[in-house]
């Protein structure tokens, strides 16, 4: 039996059409993935499922029988539930808490919590979710409040899931538990949406595949009966190359020195140990390492956005351990942080406004104390043809971009400023084959051009593919360099999990 049905689904938007006469069928028991670039139109067509926008033309069946979805409340009743990309969680609130929040059942006026308790850990129990009920948001991994959002749905009775980009923030070893996760509620008769563009979890996890392109669905596959290759040029509309091509790097001097470098986290323990890091010009470094070991201070340090406790950062043998981020940026250092919403973007602000947050004070962008607001349109029409950013204009709010389109704003604005150091922390979160394609070529033009790349990532084949050298962090502190060419992921998996490293390469 078809679940879902989505016949003739058009919606447009001012200076888009981001679903062009979409047909989708969805069966009783299947993962389906929705495969398509970042901008193709996936998450709005889910919207319109799940009742978050309404569909300029078309038809929506839910079980065979025609539905007009006003709401996500509606979506609830006709057994919709969504797991968005950016979890609705209230910090502060417990498991418990967020996940009755809106559908409290009260006896007497009375929410009885014990009750709600034993339910949500029943179902999380049933589906091999793992999670505790009384817990804090603010206290559990990011892997841990998916699952909180994957519960809310379960308790509100869904029995269709629709999961947006799930595993755009989280490690490789909770996205094979997702998998489980994903096949166990399968099993007890549910069925899953699952937008994606990582081919991997497609081939890994899904029965059928639509792919969507620029608004149009392109086709409807089998798994079984395609690949990776063929997926990819369906997604783009060209071939994709999955290697990068890039000659034997030629490295000069020291740009980025690191040395015994002590930096406490948040709750005033010390997350770096006595670091000792080197990047040389014309080379790409990639930081291997467990999330969690130190990575995250380590950057924040050497952009000035964490304190130093001890220790020192030499940028070209100049001195700046203590600087503050704007001197950072004007000394040669650029930066494309982790999160692109905490760190890299004002979501109201215009495309254009965010493509000079790092430099509208300076000239050509301004004069005096006024700012030079065509000049400012000028260099962001410039950066999104060159970044092929999808965009409606530059005056979009940057909120209104898909969130690889984000990416590729905030990356078009690091690599333009032509930094001595870029410092590039899961610069492809997010991102479809296509786009990381292209930013991996950014990245190798920037060593080419005799640039230091430190390149932070928890995507093993992207430090493998891209890094000349690869330094092991584990516990706050480098514990070994391996050769890319020499070692495997699985080594370099071993290695990070602590196991001693018997040859160093020093280069």
């Amino acid at each position: 039996m078809n679940v879902v049905e989505m016949r003739g689904i058009t919606k447009r938007f001012p200076g888009i059409v981001a679903n062009d006469n979409i047909h989708l069928t969805v069966k009783q028991g299947e993962i389906h993935a929705l495969l398509g670039e970042n901008g193709a139109g996936k998450s709005t067509l889910m919207n319109i499922l799940f009742g978050l926008y309404q569909p300029d033309e078309g038809e929506i069946f839910i079980k065979e029988k025609p539905v007009t979805i006003t709401g996500p409340t509606m979506a609830n009743k006709l057994g919709i539930g969504m797991v968005h990309q950016h979890f609705m969680l209230v910090q502060p609130f417990t498991v418990t808490e967020n996940i009755i929040l809106g559908d409290e059942r009260s006896k007497r006026g009375m929410i009885d919590y014990k009750k709600a308790e034993r339910q949500i850990q029943e179902l999380s129990d049933r589906y091999g979710l793992r999670v505790d009920p009384t817990a804090k948001i603010s206290e559990i991994s990011v892997g841990m409040q998916q699952r909180v959002e994957i519960l809310k749905t379960l308790y509100r009775g869904a029995d269709t899931l629709i999961f947006d980009e799930p595993t755009a923030v989280l490690t490789p070893q909770e996205i094979d538990e997702l998998i489980e996760i994903m096949r166990n509620l399968v099993k007890e008769g549910k069925t899953i949406i699952f937008i994606t563009h990582k081919l991997k979890e497609i081939m890994a996890a899904c029965d059928r595949v639509t792919v969507i392109r620029r608004g149009k669905v392109i086709q409807t596959l089998n798994v079984s009966e395609t690949n990776e290759k063929q997926l990819a040029a369906l997604m783009v509309g060209r071939e994709v190359s999955f290697t990068v091509n890039k000659k034997e790097a030629t490295p000069g001097e020291p740009v980025l020195t690191v040395k015994n470098l002590v930096v406490e986290g948040n709750r005033g323990i010390e997350a770096l140990k006595g670091l000792d890091l080197e990047v040389r010009a014309g080379e790409i470094v990639g930081l291997a390492g467990v999330d969690g070991n130190g990575q995250t201070e380590l950057i924040e340090a050497i952009t000035g956005l964490r304190p130093v406790k001890s220790g020192m950062i030499q940028l070209k043998n100049r001195d700046i351990t203590h600087f503050k981020p704007r001197k950072v940026t004007e000394a040669g250092v650029g930066h494309i942080p982790e999160d692109r919403h905490k760190r890299g973007l004002v979501l109201d602000f215009t495309v254009s406004e965010n493509m000079v947050l790092q430099s509208y004070y300076q000239p050509p962008f301004s004069k005096g104390w006024a700012i030079q607001f065509a000049e400012v349109d000028q260099y962001a029409k410039r950066l999104i043809e060159e970044f092929d950013v999808r965009t409606p204009d530059e005056h979009t709010p940057i909120r209104a971009l898909s969130g690889g389109n984000q990416q590729k704003a905030i990356i078009a604005r690091e690599v333009d400023r032509d930094p001595d150091l870029l410092i590039a922390a899961q610069p492809t979160r997010g991102l479809d084959v296509g786009a990381i394609e292209f930013i991996h070529r950014r990245l190798v033009e920037q060593r080419d051009k005799g640039k230091a790349v430190l390149l932070v990532s928890l995507e093993l084949d992207e430090i493998m593919k891209l890094s000349d050298r690869v330094a092991v962090i584990n516990g706050g502190r480098i514990v070994g360099w391996v050769d890319p060419q020499k070692t495997t992921e699985e080594e370099l998996g071993l290695l990070m999990a602590g196991r001693v490293i018997q040859e160093e390469v020093s280069g």
